[in-house]
């Protein structure tokens, strides 16, 4: 680890020229302490590091200096496939692997790219934490402990042993023999088989996982698009599906298309509302879309999703009743 994070001190001063302990501190997360320790063992391995003083100053490199240290190890090569999106390295636990490889990359790069780079980077921002309306972006928290040992599984063939809680059960433990990994707007999933079947298990409902010795039975090659593709039909036609029909205003239209598996008809009633026949994955799914529209939309079938909803809003109601 240490070595590790000596070489992206280096490659840090390389790209910004100097750099203050307190800044390298925080890139590195670590204390300013252990970033002079760290200085003094470079300057004792032979690296050409100097200190700056006054109120600019801070530590760099002698100019012309260059690393042979570049060279990307398997994480930070595998951050780097998976960095379509950054939220899907953070998924799978790679977040710091692809800091550190962006830094090696960019370090590789001739002079003459480097800052063009660097600037046009400055200009992107991709799939930032919260939108215009500061509402952030949904992900999930999935232990390390517990990405690490997945992955470890995925890549070598073992099979693995899950505690998963799905919703509105007990957990428990199985079996799985592991497929690959799909990130989906910051949440991750683990497509694998059991006992032959097909499953996907969300990992941020793994409480505890252990790699087993045995190797999985899986074939050699697998294309996860496709294997994700087919497992999100069968999702969306399953046997728990329900049916509703709403009343809708026009502005909330795609707020609940949004949270809908399909849209089986539509049309525009007289007074200029539209009347949808949409499908949900589950009553828990349908009570919970149609309460986020609040007045926008009313159900008006199926008869249990209006009981359910009036209960609901007659308990707030209660709840907020006007103090005597």
């Amino acid at each position: 680890m240490r070595a590790d994070r000596l070489v992206s001190l280096v490659l840090l001063l390389r790209q910004h020229g100097r750099m203050s302990a307190a800044a390298l501190a925080r890139e590195l997360e670590v204390s300013t302490r252990t970033v002079l320790r760290d200085i003094e063992a470079l300057s004792a391995a032979g690296v050409p590091v100097y200190a700056e003083r006054g109120r600019h100053g801070g530590f760099a490199l002698l100019p012309g200096f260059r690393t042979e240290l570049t060279g990307l190890n398997h994480d930070e090569a595998l951050a780097l496939l998976v960095a379509g999106s950054r939220r899907g390295a953070q998924a799978f636990g790679l977040g710091s692997a692809l800091a550190s490889a962006m830094l090696k990359v960019v370090d590789a790069l001739p002079d003459s790219y480097r800052d063009t780079a660097a600037g046009a980077a400055e200009r992107l921002l991709i799939e930032p934490e919260t939108d215009l309306l500061a509402r952030r972006q949904p992900s999930d928290e999935v232990p390390d402990a517990v990405v690490a040992t997945v992955l470890r599984a995925v890549f070598g063939g073992r099979r693995l042993r899950l505690r998963y809680a799905p919703p509105d059960r007990e957990p428990s433990w199985r079996t799985v023999d592991p497929i690959g990994l799909v990130t989906v707007r910051g949440r991750g999933y683990l497509l694998a088989t059991r006992s032959g079947e097909d499953r996907t298990y969300r990992l941020s409902r793994v409480l505890a996982v252990e790699e087993l010795a045995e190797p999985a039975q899986r074939p050699d090659r697998v294309d996860l698009d496709r294997a994700w593709q087919e497992r999100s039909t069968r999702f969306r036609h399953g046997d728990d599906q329900v049916g509703v029909v709403v009343r809708v205003h026009p502005e909330r239209r795609e707020e609940l298309v949004g949270t809908a598996l399909s849209v089986r008809s539509e049309e525009t009633g007289e007074d200029g509302w539209l009347r949808l026949e949409v499908s949900f994955q589950d009553r828990r799914h349908a009570v919970w879309a149609l309460w986020q529209l609040a007045a926008g939309a009313e159900a008006l079938e199926p008869q249990w999703l209006r009981d359910l909803l009036h209960a609901r809003a007659t308990a707030i109601a209660t709840r907020y009743q006007p103090r005597a």
